[in-house]
């Protein structure tokens, strides 16, 4: 008989999602590492709860696996979780933690803030420290300009400002 006719005894949503930590450090920052240590504690009372509701004659449902797979990744990276506390921090040059302000080429400001791989969010601006942006960015200063590769060729940015958190931005050519 074929098997495709026979039910498994799986979810209807299939197997569970393993996240994989990069490899690189895992710097955060502070707000990277409140975020995470309230991840790793939602994702416990979230187990928690799932197990409290499951029969004991039932196998593991998608829910609890996928679960116990998510806090199994955030207790990880707290474990590997290297804080930088850069906040207010005098410097000219991009770090870790810092807000710079950029112009493109087109004449377009953008503003930017170096985070770790978790706290990540591009539409926000929020760039992981190890993209090919931030990398960019990182030890340049105000005033200075750096290439950046695109898929529509090589692009120049200008580095407008670089601010951290409580300190005052430090400018470069501004208009």
């Amino acid at each position: 008989m074929s098997r495709a006719f026979v039910k498994e005894d799986t979810d209807d949503a299939g197997e569970p999602v393993k996240r994989q930590a990069s490899g690189r450090p895992n710097y955060v920052t502070p707000a990277g590492l409140e975020a995470l240590r309230a991840k790793a504690s939602e994702l416990t009372w979230r187990r928690a709860e799932l197990v409290s509701k499951q029969r004991l004659d039932e196998p593991r449902g998608f829910d609890l696996r996928q679960a116990e797979l998510d806090l199994e990744y955030y207790e990880a990276q707290l474990k590997r979780a290297i804080l930088v506390d850069n906040r207010g921090l005098q410097a000219t040059d991009v770090r870790f933690g810092a807000t710079v302000q950029v112009r493109e080429q087109d004449g377009a400001a953008r503003e930017y803030i170096i985070v770790g791989e978790d706290e990540a969010d591009p539409a926000a601006g929020k760039l992981n420290w190890g993209s090919p942006l931030a990398a960019a960015l990182l030890g340049a200063s105000a005033g200075a300009r750096v290439a950046l590769q695109r898929k529509g060729g090589a692009v120049q940015l200008e580095i407008i400002s670089v601010s951290y958190p409580g300190a005052q931005p430090e400018s470069g050519n501004l208009p």
